[in-house]
């Protein structure tokens, strides 16, 4: 066994990814689809099955999750992208299968750690967002992670994005809101879809990424204004799709200081949230020991 090794998972609306995390290098990884037909006990079920044979390689294990967790448990923040029950105990369901320690933490919240620590904004104060199936955020302050009392601080894809609209950033620009829309034109496709067929020219697509674009543009602005951080680090398999970040540094391109945001890659790219969530799990670890 390592001393400094985490077994570290990143359980999403599309995919679980397994990974031994060894300070900032990734020894081995696993990734699988999310199971949608499982329940929580389920995925707990299929990340087990999924490191079995890693047993006896890591010191104690991490999970970064789409939702909200506190005190050990997972809450959902959209049942569209993942339906969590309430309160579902999920650090003791991970430790009875795995046989260690969990630290638990967001999955954005964890990212934003990562990147931080480790990423395209080592060292500085930043926030992050991923830009997947769900929107997710993150923010690094004075060296420490802004979660709040009830682990939902930057929960920014939950934001509105008008007054009493009742409809969320994530509702609109998310993966799963953009496939809403493709199949709402006549096109039964994902978000990987749309973008090659946008890629492709092909105006209705052009029209669900380039709506896209700007809502997040808008949100990049308001998080500028709001934390005035060093960098906006965009992760996530839309925020790095191809093109995606030059659209928003187009749409930012007028912003004048002192709010204009420097917008950077993830630097950890997929790895973000675990390498996060490892480091979260390593601390954690080195507080009790002393």
């Amino acid at each position: 066994m390592s001393g400094d090794t985490i077994l570290a998972a990143d359980i999403g609306g599309t995919k679980m990814l397994a990974a031994l995390v060894d300070g900032t290098t990734v020894r081995d990884e696993r990734e699988i689809p999310t199971p949608r037909d499982f329940d929580a006990e389920g995925w707990c079920d299929a990340l087990a099955h999924l490191v079995a044979d890693w047993a006896g390689r890591y010191r104690a294990a991490a999970a970064a999750v789409t939702g909200r967790v506190s005190d050990g448990r997972w809450y959902t923040l959209n049942p569209a992208i993942l339906p969590v029950p309430d309160g579902f105990p999920l650090g003791k369901a991970l430790g009875e299968r795995l046989g260690v320690a969990v630290t638990l933490a967001n999955d954005a919240q964890a990212a934003a750690w990562g990147e931080h620590r480790h990423g395209a904004g080592e060292g500085q104060d930043i926030v992050f967002l991923t830009l997947s199936t769900g929107i997710g955020g993150g923010v690094v302050s004075g060296g420490r992670l802004l979660v709040g009392d009830r682990g939902v601080a930057a929960s920014v894809g939950q934001t509105s994005l008008a007054v009493d609209s009742g409809i969320r950033v994530e509702d609109v620009a998310g993966g799963g809101a953009m496939a809403v829309a493709a199949r709402a034109a006549g096109y039964d496709t994902d978000a990987r879809g749309i973008f090659a067929a946008s890629a492709s020219g092909e105006a209705w697509a052009e029209g669900i990424v380039a709506g896209a674009a700007t809502v997040i543009a808008r949100l990049v602005l308001d998080l500028q204004r709001l934390f005035d951080p060093a960098f906006v680090v965009i992760g996530g398999s839309i925020g790095l799709a191809p093109g995606f970040l030059d659209r928003l540094r187009a749409a930012l391109a007028d912003i004048a200081e002192p709010f204009h945001p420097e917008i950077r890659a993830a630097g950890l790219g997929k790895h973000a949230g675990v390498i996060g969530v490892a480091d979260l799990a390593r601390q954690a670890f080195t507080a009790e020991g002393d």
